[in-house]
């Protein structure tokens, strides 16, 4: 038995295949998957792989693409480098605690705050919106961002002080770039210029400052430091049983007793640091109000006059 072959010119032609359509959802591609396409080819047009002319169009058509099917084919024919990570069609889900998890979209919890003879704080779990605009007139606010969501990789901290201050508190690994302006007043540069950790959220801090400050600060969360705290605790244990399983006597004893009591001592000088730091927050502000009400008085006195 013979099977038909339909001949060049029949009609019956069998469709030709087509290549498989990507599984899942049209998944919307992020800033910073946009970014790695484009240092990924930033590399190759470096190692000679494509001329300048392909790389402009390829660099043109990464920052136009909406989703990952947009983005897999620029780099399809390129090979992969540790430095630069190939867009995968399906999103994994971020490790819990890592800054793509705190990276969540949306349009933050909180926009603005504003202190008039008074205060203000944002701070815990809360989200940062793209913009956070902040107000104090003879007052003070506190921005905490350490264990705060961020609705976007770049994040703007608008801060107007006038005859007040603002403080703004950002973590370990989160980049900061201040461009305020202080007349009689000034904006604290002193955590700009660190580079940021990989996939960490971009902190701008801008304003105005009249006869006023912004503070930038870097800290880490108080549960942070009780778990630094815990690591050095047990690394003494681990050292107390290392020292058990050799033998015992007097000399392990008095370790024992050393080792208590330098632990009561961070301890307590952990707590006077914290107090210190609180006590320095609330002198600061009172200071400033203090200021702000002597210049106050001042003006209205040469104003009777």
């Amino acid at each position: 038995m013979t099977e038909d072959v339909p001949s060049r010119g029949s009609d019956d032609q069998r469709p030709v295949p087509r290549a498989p359509e990507p599984a899942g959802p049209e998944l919307r591609a992020s800033d910073a998957d946009r970014e790695r396409v484009a240092e990924q080819l930033r590399d190759a047009l470096a190692e000679g792989r494509l001329d300048m002319e392909e790389f402009e169009e390829r660099l043109e058509a990464a920052f136009k693409a909406r989703t990952y099917r947009d983005l897999a084919p620029l780099t399809r024919d390129l090979p992969g480098s540790a430095a630069a990570t190939p867009v995968n069609m399906v999103k994994e889900p971020a490790e819990s605690g890592s800054w793509a998890a705190r990276i969540v979209g949306g349009e933050g919890s909180s926009g603005w705050g504003v202190a008039i003879l008074s205060g203000f704080e944002r701070k815990g779990r809360w989200t940062v919106p793209r913009r956070f605009t902040s107000f104090a007139f003879m007052g003070g606010g506190e921005i905490d961002l350490r264990e705060a969501n961020f609705a976007d990789r770049e994040v703007v901290i608008n801060c107007v002080a006038v005859m007040g201050g603002v403080n703004v508190v950002v973590p370990p690994g989160v980049e900061v770039v201040v461009r305020g302006i202080g007349i009689m007043g000034g904006f604290d540069h002193r955590e700009e210029g660190r580079p940021g950790d990989p996939g960490a959220p971009r902190v701008i801090v801008t304003g105005f400052a009249f006869w006023g400050g912004v503070g930038v600060e870097r800290k880490i969360t108080r549960a942070e430091r009780l778990r630094l705290r815990e690591e050095r605790r047990q690394e003494k244990l681990d050292r107390k049983a290392a020292r058990g399983a050799l033998g015992s006597g007097s000399r392990d004893r008095l370790d024992d007793v050393y080792d208590a009591h330098r632990e009561a001592l961070e301890e307590a000088r952990d707590l006077i640091r914290e107090r210190h730091d609180e006590r320095r927050e609330r002198h600061a502000e009172r200071r400033e109000r203090h200021e702000a009400r002597r210049e106050e008085r001042h003006r209205r006195r040469h104003h009777d006059f």
